[in-house]
């Protein structure tokens, strides 16, 4: 297997060893609500970081938060809210599952092969027929999804097994200071942002990309749409600055309670749109805990 040197931020990185080292969690979570009202995330450095999600959450529209407020207001919203958390979590961990499993089976065979192939990009793929078995195992392996999730877990399955063909990481963390962001130095004051992104794949032979899976039960929002792309955003800066991968774009795939997903693309100039629209969105996040301090 072949090694490419990049120098992404004037630190000389392996790139598949900076990929990998994503897959393990580097900062602390603090859910002590003592510096800040909600969950923070810090590093050795005693630097601390929102998640993407409660930024997104803090900067949204003010119909989405209105609307939000009115649902809330209905009765059975809190079971129903319940529910989708749950099905969601178990559809994401039914494709978690397959991608991880077959990316094993995927890597194991081609170590034996000795057929791995190092791209332009220094990412290292092996090829996309050793990946499409190992998929096709993996998810006839796969447990069974729980009633209330199955539409939506196979759902995601078909996508994964007719789209993807090769899978550079899964359940991937990253953080990063966005570009121009305000922040005054001082201590547990808010340095950036860390999330967690739902995979990094190759799609129809071309990429990398960042994908990021939904569950819905109703059709989704245009203005939804344009928070699952911040989000993307986000998570491709976060990629980028930690191991020097810029991705070819990214797609967002909704999964619904009965056939296939919506699957909405960005292509890489997209992308960098809404990772400029997500930097900015922190820096309106930051004006507001300055406010309310």
């Amino acid at each position: 297997m072949g090694t490419c040197i990049l120098m992404p931020t004037n630190v000389t990185v392996d790139t598949q060893n900076a990929l990998a080292g994503l897959r393990k969690w580097n900062l602390v979570r603090d859910d002590s609500n003592e510096d800040y009202p909600h969950r923070v995330y810090r590093d050795d450095n005693g630097h601390v970081y929102s998640s993407v999600t409660h930024i997104l959450n803090e900067t949204a529209p003010q119909e989405q938060k209105d609307a939000l407020e009115r649902w809330s207001l209905k009765p059975n919203s809190e079971a129903e809210k319940n529910l989708a958390c749950s099905r969601g979590h178990a559809a994401h961990a039914h494709a978690e599952y397959i991608l991880k499993t077959g990316a094993k089976l995927a890597r194991n065979t081609a170590n034996r092969r000795g057929v791995w192939t190092t791209g332009a990009d220094c990412l290292e793929r092996c090829p996309s027929k050793v990946t499409a078995w190992a998929l096709k195992k993996a998810i006839q392996g796969a447990p069974t999804p729980s009633w209330a999730s199955s539409g939506y877990a196979r759902g995601l399955a078909s996508f994964i097994e007719s789209s993807i063909t090769a899978i550079h990481a899964v359940e991937f963390s990253i953080h990063y200071t966005p570009k121009n962001a305000i922040h005054d130095g001082t201590k547990n004051a808010i340095h950036g942002v860390a999330g967690t992104c739902d995979c990094l794949v190759d799609v129809q032979g071309d990429g990398p990309f960042v994908l990021d899976w939904k569950t819905s039960k109703n059709e989704r929002s245009e203005a939804m749409y344009e928070q699952f792309y911040d989000q993307c955003g986000a998570y491709a800066s976060g990629l980028t600055h930690l191991t020097g991968i810029k991705p070819k774009g990214a797609f967002v795939v909704v999964a619904r309670r009965t056939g296939s997903p919506a699957v909405k693309f960005l292509d890489q100039f997209k992308l960098m749109d809404h990772q400029a629209r997500f930097d900015k969105r922190f820096n309106v996040y930051m004006d507001r805990l300055k406010e309310a301090a």
